[in-house]
């Protein structure tokens, strides 16, 4: 296939400007004969030399002039610069969009294949940079998912605004030309034609590219949260989720001979954020201007946008296929820890009636003996924890009963991070039957995710297949 960029499309352009047109007469057989000779050889030679292949209109038209005479101009009535840029426009966009989308969904099927792995995997979550919960590692990346499923979901979303055809817009009023528009949309591939002439070539090619932008922001910014994550095990003395070391994953330092610096974080989380800042630039292009300016259009820095987008999407996966899990570890962390310690008081006010801020208090309480003790929560002695009770309901809940409700084994079992996992009642929770729901539903999301895409590429690739027969047909 040959290279989409401004020239291929400015020949899709004017082949289907020379079919549709011929066909209706708008231009003689002749010259429409005579032009598409001399666009066959302009193509040709811009397949052979890169430096041949016109970037805009104005240099394209004089390379069909040197292969025929100016008559053949008469294929560009109702036609200007500015409907065919933005056509080339929106559809180097479109593929951009592809692009990036196909590099989303690669990233997807990564994180569901560890999240299945991981479904038994229990570790601490984190709150404001602190231990908070035990959560399965399957929920966490599935969190990230569900991130993910929405960045897919605007994509297409935007997709749908964007393949709109601009062309017959002509400069932003139309032509006195009855130029058939939507033949037009069909045979470049667009669903359909960007109805307002005005909004085709002088609003809408301002505000897409900055939605675009936006989206590839929130990506980004889901990448960056994730990689963070990840950083903190680096600053742990037992870590629990690292990169297997060696290759571009890790380097040893120079003068340090047991560090072991995650380089493709680091240099991951580089390109992320330099996505995000060139996403702003192209919102700052784009303000404080007159409509129909050129600055926010311009086709080099939005493809060079997606582009990155796309380079940082290939490195976060190539991070998550890194991981290296050590599911001891986790639980350590996590027995060394209170991050149990809610569910003591979840407990209390569910099976037994104490109100949530009194258990609250016997647990913060327990949590603080314990710290000041050096007590891990699997050793905690119950006879403490009922002295602890005792204390709590006779100073702050005289009326309940000083007795702790709870047996030793059910309170060891409400600070064992397995038990907790497993016992979560909420829908969307980590319990393995609401894990099975969400992995099955991840698996059909990405079914249709990957589906999407390969019919907007295979719908394009239909449209110039025909268009192609339509032109070598083109006089017969």
């Amino acid at each position: 296939m040959s290279l989409r960029d401004e020239f291929f499309w400015l020949g899709e352009i004017n082949k289907a400007t020379l079919v549709i047109n011929s066909r209706q007469g708008l231009l003689p057989m002749p010259i429409a004969l005579g032009a598409a000779k001399a666009l066959r050889e302009v193509l040709a030679d811009g397949e052979v030399d890169p430096t041949k292949r016109a970037k805009t209109y104005i240099t394209f038209e004089p390379l069909m002039l040197k292969k025929a005479g100016p008559e053949i101009t008469l294929m560009h009535a109702g036609r200007s610069s500015q409907d065919m840029h933005a056509t080339y426009r929106s559809a180097l966009l479109r593929d951009h969009v592809l692009e990036v989308y196909n590099a989303l969904d690669t990233v997807k099927e990564t994180l569901t294949a560890l999240a299945d792995k991981n479904r038994e995997t229990v570790v601490p979550n984190y709150t404001n940079g602190v231990a908070a919960q035990p959560n399965s590692l399957a929920h966490y990346f599935l969190a990230f998912l569900a991130g993910f499923n929405r960045d897919a979901e605007k994509m297409r979303q935007f997709y749908a605004r964007l393949d709109r055809c601009p062309m017959g817009s002509t400069v932003l009023n139309g032509t006195c030309w009855p130029l058939d528009r939507k033949a037009m949309a069909e045979r470049l591939g667009f669903a359909a034609v960007a109805e307002n002439a005005y909004d085709a070539t002088q609003v809408g090619q301002s505000d897409l590219p900055c939605e675009f932008a936006s989206i590839l922001a929130g990506i980004c910014l889901h990448i960056n949260v994730f990689l963070e994550d990840l950083m903190v095990q680096y600053a742990q003395a037992r870590p629990w989720m690292l990169l297997q070391e060696g290759g571009d994953n890790t380097y040893v330092s120079s003068a340090m001979p047991q560090k072991r610096n995650p380089g493709l974080v680091n240099n991951c989380r580089t390109e992320a954020s330099s996505v995000i800042g060139e996403a702003q630039a192209e919102i700052f292009r784009a303000h404080n201007l007159q409509s129909g300016m050129i600055d926010p259009k311009t086709q080099g820095h939005n493809g060079a946008l997606a582009q990155h987008a796309v380079k940082t999407l290939t490195m976060f996966n190539r991070v998550l296929n890194a991981l290296v899990i050590n599911k001891d570890r986790a639980l350590e962390e996590l027995n060394s820890d209170w991050t149990a310690s809610q569910e003591v008081a979840d407990r209390l006010m569910k099976e037994y009636g104490v109100p949530f801020r009194i258990g609250h208090h016997v647990a913060s309480k327990m949590v603080g003996y314990a710290r000041a003790n050096n007590i891990l929560p699997l050793q905690f002695p119950h006879e403490k924890m009922r002295e602890i009770y005792r204390e709590v309901i006779e100073t702050e809940y005289p009326e309940g009963n000083p007795e702790l409700p709870m047996s030793e084994q059910e309170f060891k079992d409400a600070l064992n991070p397995l038990s907790i996992v497993h016992n979560r009642k909420t829908l969307g929770g980590p319990q393995p039957e609401e894990l099975q729901r969400m992995l099955t539903e991840q698996a059909a999301e990405n079914k249709l995710s990957s589906d999407w895409a390969e019919q907007k590429s295979q719908a394009i690739a239909t449209s110039l297949s025909n268009l192609d027969q339509e032109f070598n047909k083109l006089g017969e």
